[in-house]
């Protein structure tokens, strides 16, 4: 849902049709937030001190600024991914926008897992997205059937008494 490095920053869960901008956070991971969230920040830095003596003091004091939350999206949520870089294009053979669904390639810990998987299979990590790149959340519903991870061999199952 959201990478290891994005759990010291505030987050929240996406909501369907909602649009989102990769971000590079403060932790230097790239993730998904809203760009409401990012405008309304922005429009706080530019607030200008009025006078010399609140310029000096703006100086050597750090603005009061509210963390921009990382938006979390769930596996399986199909999502359209924007301004594709051409690059991105010819390497994955998509084109300039596609509908990809978002998986984790991985559970393993302190480990960037996140990505994207193009209709053709090929996926993307999420930390290879361009900064600003922009993410349509298309549906939260989960539309690739989960893998069952069975630790016994099946025909195990055949014989397995009630």
């Amino acid at each position: 849902m959201c990478d290891y490095s994005l759990f010291a920053i505030p987050n929240r869960l996406a909501t369907e049709q909602e649009d989102l901008v990769a971000h590079r956070f403060p932790t230097g991971s790239m993730g998904l937030a809203s760009p409401t969230d990012l405008r309304r920040n922005a429009e706080l830095r530019q607030d200008a001190p009025a006078g010399i003596w609140s310029t000096i003091k703006s100086f050597f004091s750090m603005p009061r600024m509210e963390p921009v939350p990382a938006v979390c999206i769930p596996p399986g949520a199909r999502l359209s991914l924007q301004d594709i870089p051409h690059r991105v294009q010819q390497e994955f053979g998509v084109g300039p926008q596609e509908e990809v669904v978002f998986v984790q390639t991985s559970v393993s810990v302190n480990t960037y897992r996140d990505a994207i998987r193009f209709v053709n299979g090929r996926e993307l990590n999420l930390q290879e997205l361009r900064e600003g790149q922009r993410v349509r959340v298309l549906s939260l519903a989960l539309t690739e059937p989960m893998a069952a991870h069975v630790e016994e061999e099946p025909h195990a199952l055949l014989y397995r008494t009630r």
